[in-house]
Parts: C-alpha cells; structure tokens; sequence
C-alpha cells in the first residue's frame, strides 16, 4: 500500500514538472541563485579578502611554470640560432668555392677535357672539376633548401618566443594589478570597520560625558554647601584677625575723640 502511495506521489510530481516544463525549471534555477547569493552574502569580509589573497598566491606557481618554459624556449631558439649562422657560413664557404670551380672549368672550356688542374696538391682532370663542381651544386642546394626552413622555423620561433614573453608580462602585470585592488579594497574596508568603531566610541563618550556631569553636579553642591557653611560661621560672630586688641583701646578712643573736640571747640570760638 505504501509503496503504491509513493509511486503515486512520484507520478504527480513528474506530472507537474512535465505541465510546468521550462517554467518549473526557472523557478528552481531563481531559487538555486538566490540561496547562492544569499550564503554568498553572509561571508565575512575578511575570509573573502584572505580569499582573494590566497587565490593570487596561487598564481606564483603557474608564472613559475611560464617562466620555465620560456627559459627552456630561450635556450633551444639560441641553439637553432646558432645552427642557422653555421649552416649559413657553410653555405658561403661553398658558394665560393663553387664559384672558383666554375672560374676554373669555364677558362678551359676548348681545352683537352684531360688536362690537370692542381687543388691542394693534387692534380684532377677538367671532366673530373666538371663532375665534382656538379655534385657540389646539387648538396649546395639541398642544404640551401634545409638552413631555409631551418631560417623560417628560426623567425616562427622566435616569434611565439616574443608573444610568450608579452604574455608573461601581461600575466606579471595583472598580477600585480590584483596586488594594487586588493590592499585598496583593504584600505577601504578599514576605514569602514574604523568609521564603525568610531560610532562605536561617540556612544560611550556620550555615557562619559554623563558621568562627568554628574560629577560635575556634585561638585557644584560641594561648593555652594561650603560657601554656606562660611555665611553661617560669619554670623555667629568668628571674626578672624590679625592682631590682638590693646587693652587700653577705650582710653585710645576717648582721648582721640576729646582732643577732636578739643580742636573743633576752638575752631567754632574763632
């Protein structure tokens, strides 16, 4: 029974993607992308940067690799270069001494085909100059034909030499490149984290200017709770003096004050 039960069940969801078709599918690609993004979005800032980081790292070893090959490339295009200037000089000297068999056999051109021509040495027939000078254009031209195409394999690898290093210059460059964004980007994500403990700092000063009214206020009560204190002591008659009274103070006044009137007594008669 069960297992008919989900048979069941499978064939309605079949049935239902099948209705849906392209539209089913897109609904769960919308929501694939959006969980995607969504996990995305709650990476740490800071594992991401290590990330990028990581990841141009990693870049090192595949520029090693390039720089292997053209290093390898460098010294196998100096061999061929070398190979090419040989074959080169080889071909001169033969030109030339082609050339001088030619300028010996057409001067005895109607002379006894037997007759001896002296090379190093030896003596050799004009036929025998003849057969050689013809032997030595046919290799002449073969090898002509050979440091040919080794000249255009030469120009094709250095060529593919050249875009490698340009390539390897272009990977160096956006490498350092990535470098530069990156320490923007972390520059740029520090002063944001310092702009947020910034705020940060201005709630708890506000709690410190709080405590510093407060004490402040206290302060303030101290004072006025002195200054009444001194009132109070000035009423009850604490006099604070420098001196102590004479003890004939009485008589000093009595006699300043009868020698006043003394004088204005006298002044008034006048």
């Amino acid at each position: 029974m069960l297992k008919k039960m989900f048979l069941g069940t499978l064939l309605l969801g079949m049935g239902s993607l099948a209705v849906a078709g392209t539209s089913a599918y897109s609904y769960v690609r919308t929501g694939f992308h959006s969980i995607r993004d969504g996990i995305k979005d709650q990476i740490p800032i800071e594992l991401e940067m290590r990330r990028a980081r990581d990841m141009i790292t990693n870049l090192k070893p595949e520029i090693a690799g390039n720089v292997q090959l053209i290093a390898r490339e460098e010294v196998e295009v100096g061999r061929l270069e070398k190979e090419v200037d040989r074959k080169s000089e080889q071909l001169e000297k033969a030109k030339q001494d082609m050339l001088r068999l030619k300028k010996d056999v057409a001067a005895r051109v109607d002379i006894d085909a037997d007759e001896k021509l002296v090379y190093a040495g030896r003596k050799y027939t004009v036929s025998q100059v003849r057969e050689d000078l013809n032997m030595r254009f046919k290799q002449f031209q073969t090898q002509e034909a050979t440091a040919d195409k080794l000249s255009k394999i030469l120009a094709a690898r250095e060529r593919n030499l050249d875009a490698s290093r340009r390539k390897l210059d272009e990977m160096l460059a956006a490498k350092r490149q990535l470098e530069i964004e990156v320490e923007n980007l972390q520059a740029r994500l520090t002063m944001v984290q310092v702009a947020e403990t910034s705020s940060t700092l201005a709630l708890n000063e506000s709690q410190l200017s709080q405590t510093r009214q407060l004490l402040d206020d206290i302060a303030t009560r101290i004072d006025v709770s002195e200054r009444v204190s001194a009132s109070e002591g000035g009423l009850n008659g604490v006099i604070p003096l420098d001196e102590a009274a004479p003890s004939d103070i009485v008589d000093q006044i009595s006699r300043y004050f009868d020698e006043t009137d003394s004088e204005l007594g006298s002044i008034v008669k006048k």
